[in-house]
């Protein structure tokens, strides 16, 4: 069997596909028009992939041998999911493999926001010491958390804010009363009308969802404007689920800061000149969409990705499929 990996890899996952017997081709350097020559060229079964982005053209590339598309970290969005399903091509995740690499990154965004370390640190490397400015943060403990979305990322902030002493709350009309009750949380009512509601209530609010039809745009102006004065809003997920202008508007206004690892438009190439209007502000702080990249998370995920090959390779057996192709 054929597999072409077009991202970085660990070590790790490419020796145990070759332990399956698959033939690997690893190019890191993959995207857009040569990705779609290779996928011509080799025509894999299987394709696997992070960050770079797998559209219509390339699915159509790698038919009608690609029947496997593995996305190895759990959101989606990159791939093109409709066309893979009309080719008969199966898209699939790894859904939980890095939640808690997420979550520590999350957590990272609410102690710098609490903190202003970002703004601490550019000070204080320019040769300025101003410690009044800086002796002003609120605190994490007995503060109030919005958690939207419990999926295994939003599980995982959960319990890590609990430790630090914060008051937690759920979002997510795909969970019950009794889960949010056992991880120690308190509900907020599955509706838009309820969750912009019970937004003022909050002193930070941390994002945990997929980019889909539902969610695509949900943080609009009518969220922000909702939110408290002087909150912290967290991005971990998807920056589709974000009204950037509204963002923009709502920051500029001082109405709340904003810890930022996913973006509007953000490139799949993994070095490249870049501007979004977001990383200018102040009161935001941001990073590389780098929330499931440590080295235990990474590994966790080529493990998964070998084990999901090893059935699918001896049983044609397809597991995490996100595209109804199974």
């Amino acid at each position: 069997m054929k597999v072409v990996i077009a991202d970085k890899a660990e070590q790790s996952l490419v020796d145990g596909l070759g332990a399956l017997g698959c033939e690997v081709h690893l190019d890191p350097s993959l995207d857009g028009a040569s990705l779609e020559a290779c996928l011509g060229e080799q025509q894999p079964e299987v394709l696997v992939v992070r960050s770079t982005k797998v559209p219509a053209a390339a699915i159509e590339k790698g038919a009608p041998a690609l029947k496997l598309i593995i996305r190895a970290g759990s959101g989606y969005d990159n791939i093109d999911g409709k066309a893979a399903h009309g080719q008969d091509v199966a898209v699939c995740n790894t859904p939980g493999m890095n939640a808690v690499a997420v979550a520590e990154l999350a957590m990272g965004h609410l102690i710098s926001l609490d903190r202003r370390l970002c703004d601490q640190n550019a000070q204080l490397k320019a040769g300025h010491w101003n410690k009044k400015e800086f002796s002003k943060a609120r605190g994490l403990k007995g503060s109030t958390l919005l958690v939207v979305g419990a999926g295994a990322i939003g599980r995982e902030v959960v319990t890590r804010a609990k430790a630090f002493g914060i008051e937690v709350s759920i979002f997510d009309p795909n969970i019950t009363e009794q889960e949010i009750e056992r991880l120690g949380a308190s509900p907020v009512e599955g509706s838009r009308s309820a969750l912009l509601a019970a937004l003022p209530g909050f002193d930070a609010v941390s994002m945990h969802v997929p980019a889909i039809e539902s969610t695509k745009g949900m943080c609009d102006s009518a969220f922000f404007e909702a939110m408290k004065p002087g909150a912290s809003f967290v991005n971990t997920s998807r920056g589709a689920i974000v009204d950037e202008p509204a963002l923009i508007a709502a920051v500029q206004t001082g109405k709340i800061r904003a810890g930022l690892d996913v973006y509007c438009d953000q490139p799949s190439e993994k070095d490249t000149p870049w501007e979004t209007p977001v990383a200018e502000l102040d009161g935001v702080y941001c990073s590389h969409h780098c929330g499931a990249s440590t080295d235990q998370a990474q590994n966790a995920v080529a493990e998964e990705v070998v084990r999901m090959v090893r059935l699918y390779k001896s049983d044609r057996a397809i597991v995490h499929c996100v595209n109804g192709v199974a």
